[in-house]
């Protein structure tokens, strides 16, 4: 159901703890305090603009993207603009939240209200709902929900606008990407697209899948990374958000994207016939 405003009285429960990631919060908190103990941090600093982190169930893919949150430790930000894609939903365009907190076994991480309402107000493709958010129609959108206790670990409170995008097209990933860079400026703010890469295919394929991703971000070319995946040259479920959050940091004065870590999930569970491919990186100034 769409609305025009946010309702502060709605709070989105969480959906997959104790799936995807413990549901006890002290075992969550080690449990991604041991990720992050196993990284080195790059010192990106202030220059930092987005994140690129992947959203499997934190067995697999958590160590990958504590190479990405490791960079926000000693950081401070008034907001963070998450977009992930539907696993679960198709709707039009992209909805941002509308409603007035994320719950996790850590807490509730509230929605900047002001910048989400704003972020409704200025594009055609976004608007303000639970589609993509609610766990009306099965299991609820798992892509937005974990990242945010790496984001509850690292930078402790913090304001979030839950973005799930329902298209994932250039025209709609674009838009998104500018009207977020519009109500990012002059903030604090830091934008995390969600996003795995290739799935269930044979780790030499898979790599080869994923390297044309990487290749793509590397070289800070958001418009031949849709193009390859809608042309089926590389897969990535969260592709929009990535292409999103690419045009969004160039629109705020990024200059380099890093690729900071890659893995698939054959790296854990030892079957390299069907794997899944995980990368963390960073855009910055």
């Amino acid at each position: 159901m769409v609305k025009k405003s946010i309702d502060r009285s709605l709070i989105r429960k969480p959906a997959v703890a104790g799936s995807f990631y413990p549901s006890d919060s002290v075992e969550l908190s080690k449990m991604i305090a041991g990720f992050l103990s196993k990284v080195t941090k790059k010192g990106f600093g202030d220059r930092l603009v987005s994140l690129i982190a992947p959203h499997a169930g934190y067995v697999y893919s958590g160590l990958v993207a504590a190479h990405a949150y490791k960079e926000l430790e000693g950081l401070d930000y008034d907001t963070v603009f998450v977009i992930s894609p539907s696993h679960s939903a198709y709707f039009r365009g992209a909805s941002v939240y509308n409603g007035g907190a994320y719950q996790t076994p850590l807490g509730e991480v509230p929605t900047d209200v002001e910048s989400a309402e704003q972020l409704a107000s200025l594009s055609k493709v976004v608007e303000l709902s639970d589609a993509g958010h609610s766990s009306e129609y099965g299991r609820g959108e798992h892509a937005l929900e974990v990242q945010l206790p790496f984001l509850q670990i690292v930078l402790g409170d913090v304001k979030l606008v839950p973005i799930v995008m329902g298209e994932q097209d250039l025209t709609t990933s674009e838009a998104l990407g500018k009207s977020i860079a519009v109500v990012a400026s002059g903030k604090r703010a830091l934008i995390v697209a969600s996003s795995d890469l290739s799935h269930f295919h044979p780790s030499e394929a898979a790599e080869r899948l994923d390297q044309v991703v990487i290749d793509d971000f590397n070289g800070f070319d958001h418009r031949l990374l849709a193009g390859d995946l809608a042309r089926g040259r590389a897969e990535a479920c969260g592709g929009g958000p990535m292409v999103a959050a690419m045009t969004a940091s160039k629109e705020l004065g990024a200059t380099r994207c890093e690729t900071i870590k890659y893995a698939h999930s054959g790296h854990v569970s030892g079957d390299y016939s069907s794997v899944v491919g995980y990368m963390a990186g960073v855009i910055y100034k």
